[in-house]
């Protein structure tokens, strides 16, 4: 009975001595996988809706621009877009990654957001 209680004790100690090790490590992970999900996730999902914005223009669409200039589309051609703008109806070329907005979009874009679109 004697060898059970100290065979018990050196197995509890054994395991003490082994989360006393991996404990900081675990806590380390946890603190990885908390970053990642508050931070990460979040922008993936805002990014893949602004993607979703820009491949669901069409013309005839109003939009504004990073810039702030409003508009609407006139042309689309890949990755550009002609915009008509103001009571001349002066068209502007700009990038489909300059796209700020989509009247009744649910997203908006930022200038944080950053413009590169693949």
């Amino acid at each position: 009975m004697f060898e059970l209680l100290l065979m018990s004790d050196n197995l509890a100690n054994q395991i003490k001595a082994f989360f006393d090790f991996i404990g900081p490590a675990l806590l380390w992970v946890a603190l990885l996988v908390g970053f990642f999900l508050v931070m990460i996730l979040p922008q993936r999902k805002h990014k893949k809706q602004i993607k979703e914005m820009l491949d669901n223009m069409k013309i005839g669409d109003k939009v504004r621009t990073l810039d702030g200039i409003y508009g609407t589309i006139h042309q689309m051609e890949n990755d550009k877009i002609t915009l008509t703008v103001g009571p001349d109806k002066v068209k502007l070329v700009f990038a489909k990654g300059a796209i700020a907005t989509v009247e009744n979009a649910e997203v908006e874009r930022t200038l944080e957001d950053g413009i590169d679109i693949k």
